[in-house]
């Protein structure tokens, strides 16, 4: 297979993509120029936000071609629409590696390790050394395949959520996942001991991959969209958001805590911890319980 490669500036590299797109390439992907250079800069944006900037000063766009698509014919199709003025020097042909893909991208994902308790393992590591070593460290052990829904256990805050549910959830307490994603957290909940663990989320794919993935380690887990969930109270409620959706869902989100439950809030920058505070300040007193990589989890314990 074979990809092109065009350079253009910033207010060009969307608009480019989306040409392509339609003209039939397979994929198109926009990269930094400038990379490791002393150009380079990043681009900065809350997850689930577009930045401010969609791309770089520079940048390359590369697009994935069929195999009937010839690269010279592509680039006059986008001359002869006058949509983007094409030097000569602005593009190039390069050979893409006839590579085992599914291979590659299963390599990226291992077993990863959660504090000294859980263990999140893809199901092409079911048959490791470490899984067997963790059975025997009665460690909870999480099988999880990357996915459309977020939470492969990857991401700091998937992380410290879990940290907090593996030394804090006692057994026979209730659990509430707002945001369920792959429903890792629920998963987790419980094959800790949790009683009951109600999974919830907006996207509906969400809720289906939550199913599947608690049918796959034999737990049972209730997923479903916010209309279906039922009145009541939980010992602990985690959501693994984004800052604004938590801080609309703040009174939902507290008044779903039990007298003496724990509410843990995770999907904060460390420098989003007081807006976060002030949106609870009405219902609860939520403290600062653990950071990392630049991201914060804020537990409130419900006193009354």
């Amino acid at each position: 297979m074979r990809e092109i490669v065009f350079l253009c500036a910033e207010q060009q590299a969307e608009h480019l993509s989306d040409v392509l797109l339609d003209l039939g390439v397979l994929s198109v992907s926009v990269e930094d120029a400038n990379e490791n250079t002393e150009q380079e800069r990043p681009l900065y944006g809350e997850p689930g936000l577009e930045p401010d900037v969609l791309a770089w000063d520079r940048n390359r766009v590369v697009a994935l071609l069929p195999e009937h698509m010839q690269p010279e014919q592509l680039v006059q199709d986008l001359r002869d629409q006058q949509l983007i003025t094409l030097e000569d020097t602005d593009w190039s042909v390069r050979e893409v590696p006839d590579n085992d893909w599914v291979r590659l991208t299963q390599s990226q994902f291992g077993p990863i390790e959660v504090g000294h308790k859980v263990l999140i393992v893809p199901s092409w590591h079911a048959e490791d050394d470490i899984l067997h070593q963790a059975h025997d460290q009665n460690k909870v052990c999480i099988q999880l395949d990357p996915g459309l829904a977020f939470g492969t256990g990857s991401h700091p805050t998937t992380h410290l959520c879990l940290e907090w549910l593996a030394e804090h959830l006692q057994a026979g307490q209730t659990v509430l996942d707002y945001g369920c994603g792959s429903g890792i957290l629920a998963i987790a909940a419980q094959k800790l001991g949790s009683a009951r663990t109600d999974a919830v989320d907006v996207d509906e794919q969400a809720v289906l991959s939550t199913r599947s993935n608690a049918t796959n380690n034999q737990v049972s887990v209730n997923a479903l969209l916010p209309n279906q969930l039922s009145e009541g109270q939980y010992d602990v409620v985690v959501a693994n958001i984004l800052s604004n959706p938590l801080k609309m869902l703040a009174p939902m989100l507290a008044a779903r805590v039990k007298s003496g439950g724990y509410l843990v809030l995770a999907g904060i920058f460390e420098w989003q911890i007081d807006e976060m505070r002030d949106a609870y300040s009405d219902y609860l007193s939520l403290q600062p319980w653990r950071d990392r990589e630049g991201w914060v989890c804020l537990v409130a314990h419900k006193t009354n």
